[in-house]
């Protein structure tokens, strides 16, 4: 309807300036009432304006009620199970607010003022904390409260249980809970930093965390909070969010607003009782009433529970209810004074369970996580799943267990450390048990799920699941992942129970389990991080393996944490616990996993360019691949010996070496390690000037990492892409791909990309004749390469920063970056790097007045370049040379060595020089 209105409007329009345009012509004579405008053109004016004027008024308020993706980006983006949460649980959300919210009107209207009051007088927002003893409402209200205030944050609703008072939970450490929060709003886990000291990372997540809610209007909700050591990190830095804190404690703030809830007052928990009971008030007896909420402490989770009992009774009286609550409050007259009420009103709700839901129930006090599902339950208790879905679903209908999204529930907190007391009826299992079969619940699950983030040609070495100690079979019911997606989704979901059965089995030195859960979740952590995370799990793993004497676990442990030390850049560290692994796969004979540690050490080797080490590392990993016959791991020494070899300018040789690796890839069918191979051919045969041909490698990896969803490769692929539109003429195509990349690897958080990307930038700011912004990029570019710890970033920085320098005039500055950048490239053996260092150096002097400095090192960059076969710098050497000849009076030599410059450059298809070289010869032949 608005598209038609705009869409009429602007026919209307039209006619309108036509008609008014020829309002005063004296050549024709218009009908009816256009009669009238040709005789007022004046009028016809001034209502072309007016029609103007409201059509620009109806297109600016159907772009404020237009679509979604025009608008400011929420804070909270859809539940669509793309993002990867932490170790803390945190719902996108508000859970569902309670239909029994009764009488707190007063705490309410109190919260909503001091709300009101802020956002009318433009402060900052104070931090609202909510306490109260157990069982008095605390997350009831601020979740009712959240819901009433909601409309006032726009920007979205982010709840949290930190698992401050938790029976059997460590609370979750600030570091963990920003890294899930983080998540929760859109970062990917890529993004998040990392590191291992723990203060600096969660500083460093601190602050990416005030920085993602600046100037929104949000509302979080922080519930369980055990302490404001553990809240301090997790407030917003602007005024503009609303926090609401639960906790059991006091806490000190100098910003807070502190508010008490307290039981409720008698007629207030009568009217709740009454509500939840679905009996009529009449119906009751007052003395009785007042009674058994007064045996409920006033508390409105005890009162719920208590009118749930007499709901699902309809035969008993409340003098009924009243007899039972007193007999059950006896007998847990051993318990603390202050929860003998509410405990009474457990034992009231669990008596009245048949036995086998009363088993249930005790097992579900002993889960190591935060929230359960059906499989979960089944796994606890040893029933099918139809079983622990019938018994979940009951005990949500008696109120003694919470519903949350994605059909699971979770235990509140007295209910759990209730259950556990009950530990003594009956068959009731310890905490070892418990995580035993849940443990073995989760391998079993892992298993399946690591099927599809396995590459294809992969060994896999998963785990299998074992029994526990009483009995239980293996085979456990598990969730069907029939994808990719239904996997990752399913691991995304379960991560902070997986972690939670992890360090549970840590304390209780499960030293096994913990090793084969660590191996298990591997593969998704690998991709998923946060990689700070990670390297805890496996360190924690190997510590395990060390304990129980087992030196397969510990060199498989320690492998990956070598791997995920190697994507945090922490290449030293990465490179100890990987040899570590090499020397432990040995003595247990394990071939295959040598080489597997081997050609991760290769990596390691490559990153930091000792490039010596990693072909001979390399090499000895793909013999014993060959050995094996293990041909995927062929394929991946093959694909990092080839990029070892064109890091050191044996172009030929990494060509051979690519073009084998890529033809296993192919056999295999492995469409990663495919892309990998065509990237990197396509950077070796842009070096040998091969243009064309680099592109379409380029071109086919980008269309793979696409097919694959990785946009981290994707990004890699872009920046090549980028290189080759440079160097044959297209600066406008080479900065779009350049800027692509950029973005993907800022939003990705992969710094050693990022830092390309910004070095590739920075050459077309040189190039197109802006030094400044050149020396800029370069600068920032050589800071990232450093901390990195990258030597060949940081030469070709420095090189690209000389060049830069010296387009500014800056000789001496130039000439100390082109210097070092020299040093550290002949310490790496690249060779095209140092021919095209030497021509920035050579273009440099001569612009000096040294046109023999300059000669030489143009002359010195021949050499290589013709010795590597690498033409564009033999075209730029020769260029060079030429120059220097005309700069000494010598035309007749000039114009020979200028031509041959330009044959090659011809050859290369690039046009930009061909262009500047033929318009020179051309002056000088005038």
């Amino acid at each position: 309807m608005a598209i038609a209105v705009v869409a009429g409007g602007g026919a209307a329009t039209t006619m309108l300036v036509g008609l008014v345009t020829n309002a005063v012509s004296e050549e024709s004579h218009w009908p009816s009432w256009l009669g009238w405008m040709q005789r007022h053109p004046w009028l016809s004016f001034a209502m072309l304006g007016v029609v103007l004027v409201g059509l620009s008024a109806l297109l600016a308020a159907l772009a404020d009620v237009g679509t979604p993706e025009n608008g400011p980006e929420p804070l909270v983006r859809p539940d669509d199970g793309t993002g990867t949460p932490g170790a803390a649980l945190v719902l996108r959300s508000l859970p569902r607010d309670t239909a029994a919210f009764t009488n707190r009107s007063e705490e309410l209207s109190r919260l909503v003022r001091s709300v009101e009051a802020s956002q009318g007088s433009g402060e900052s927002l104070p931090v609202h904390v909510i306490d109260g003893m157990p069982g008095v409402g605390k997350t009831t209200f601020v979740v009712h409260a959240g819901h009433v205030l909601a409309d006032r944050f726009p920007d979205g609703q982010l709840f949290v249980n930190l698992n401050g008072h938790t029976p059997g939970r460590s609370p979750v450490q600030a570091t963990d809970a920003l890294a899930s929060l983080l998540v929760a709003t859109g970062v990917p886990a890529q993004r998040i930093p990392v590191g291992d000291d723990t203060g600096v990372v969660t500083q460093a997540r601190a602050a990416m965390w005030r920085s993602r809610l600046a100037g929104k209007k949000a509302l979080i909700v922080l519930d369980n909070a055990a302490s404001y050591r553990q809240l301090e990190p997790l407030l917003p830095g602007g005024g503009g969010c609303l926090v609401l804190v639960t906790s059991r404690r006091r806490l000190a703030a100098d910003e807070e607003v502190v508010m008490a809830v307290e039981a409720l007052p008698p007629e207030h928990a009568i009217s709740l009782f009454t509500q939840l009971s679905g009996r009529p008030t009449e119906s009751f007896d007052g003395a009785v009433l007042a009674e058994l909420v007064r045996l409920c402490g006033y508390l409105p989770f005890g009162v719920s529970l208590l009118a749930a009992r007499l709901r699902h009774h309809p035969a008993w009286s409340a003098e009924d209810l009243r007899a039972r609550l007193l007999v059950a409050q006896d007998r847990l007259g051993e318990m603390r004074a202050g929860d003998r009420a509410v405990a009474a009103t457990f034992d009231l709700s669990y008596q009245d369970l048949p036995p086998e839901r009363r088993r249930f129930f005790r097992r579900l006090g002993f889960f190591p996580g935060t929230d359960i599902d059906a499989y979960l339950g089944a796994a606890l208790d040893s029933v099918s799943v139809a079983d622990a879905r019938r018994h979940l679903d009951a005990l949500y209908d008696d109120h003694l267990i919470d519903e949350h999204p994605g059909s699971r529930y979770r235990l509140h907190d007295l209910l759990r450390d209730y259950a556990r007391g009950l530990a003594d009826e009956g068959d009731s299992m310890n905490q070892v048990q418990a995580v035993q079969r849940v443990g073995t619940y989760y391998l079993a699950a892992l298993a399946g799920a690591n099927r599809h983030l396995a590459r294809r040609g992969a060994v896999m070495a998963a785990p299998s699941p074992a029994p526990d100690s009483s009995g239980v079979p293996a085979n456990v019911e598990v969730p069907v992942l029939r994808t990719r997606a239904d996997a990752l989704e399913w691991l995304e979901e379960e991560r902070p129970n997986v972690l939670a059965c992890i360090e549970q089995a840590d304390s209780l030195a499960m030293h096994s389990m913990v090793v084969r859960l660590a191996a298990a979740m591997a593969p998704f952590l690998r991709q998923a991080g946060p990689w700070d995370q990670a390297a805890d799990l496996h360190r924690a793993a190997a510590e395990a393996a060390r304990s129980t004497g087992d030196p397969q676990a510990l060199a498989d442990a320690l492998a990956e944490l070598g791997v995920v030390r190697r994507f945090m850049a922490r290449y030293a560290e990465a490179a100890d616990s990987l040899n570590e692994a090499v020397v432990e796969y040995a003595a247990v004979g394990d071939r295959r996993g040598k080489a597997r540690a081997l050609n991760q050490i290769g990596i390691v080797w490559y990153m930091t360019a000792d490039n010596e080490a990693a072909a001979r590392t390399q090499t000895e990993a793909l013999a014993i691949f060959r050995e094996l016959g293990d041909r995927l791991g062929q394929a991946n020494a093959l694909a990092d010996l080839g990029m070892t070899r064109r890091q050191t300018s044996r172009f030929e040789e990494a060509v051979g070496t690519q073009t084998e690796a890529l033809t296993l890839y192919r056999e295999l069918d492995d469409r990663y390690g495919e892309a990998n191979s065509l990237r990197d051919l396509g950077v070796v045969h842009c070096l040998m000037g091969d243009y064309g041909l680099a592109d379409r490698r380029h071109r086919e990896a980008y269309d793979i990492y696409r097919e694959l969803d990785d946009r981290v490769h994707q990004a890699y692929a872009l920046n090549e892409l980028g290189v080759v539109r440079r160097l044959t003429g297209d600066p406008d195509g080479a900065r779009e791909a350049h800027d692509q990349a950029l973005g993907y690897y800022t939003e990705l958080g992969d710094q050693y990309g990022r830092a390309n990307s910004i070095r590739h930038l920075g050459v077309l700011e040189r190039r197109a004749g802006h030094p400044a912004q050149a020396i800029s990029a370069q600068e920032e570019a050589l800071t990232i390469y450093r901390d990195l710890g990258s030597r060949g970033g940081e030469a070709a920085s420095l090189g690209e920063l000389g060049a830069a320098r010296g387009a500014a005039g800056d000789g001496a500055g130039a000439v100390d970056a082109l210097r070092r950048s020299l040093e550290i490239l002949r310490e790496l053996g690249d060779r095209c790097g140092e021919a095209e260092v030497l021509n920035h150096w050579g273009t440099l002097s001569g612009s000096s007045g040294e046109p023999d400095v300059a000669r030489l090192h143009f002359d010195e960059a021949l050499r290589l370049a013709r010795e590597i076969r690498c033409p564009l710098e033999e075209a730029r050497a020769l260029e060079g040379i030429g120059r220097c000849e005309l700069a000494a009076g010598q035309r007749g030599r000039a114009g020979e060595v200028l031509r041959g410059a330009l044959v090659v450059y011809g050859r290369l298809g690039a046009a930009e020089a061909v262009g500047e070289l033929e318009r020179l010869l051309a002056a000088q032949a005038g």
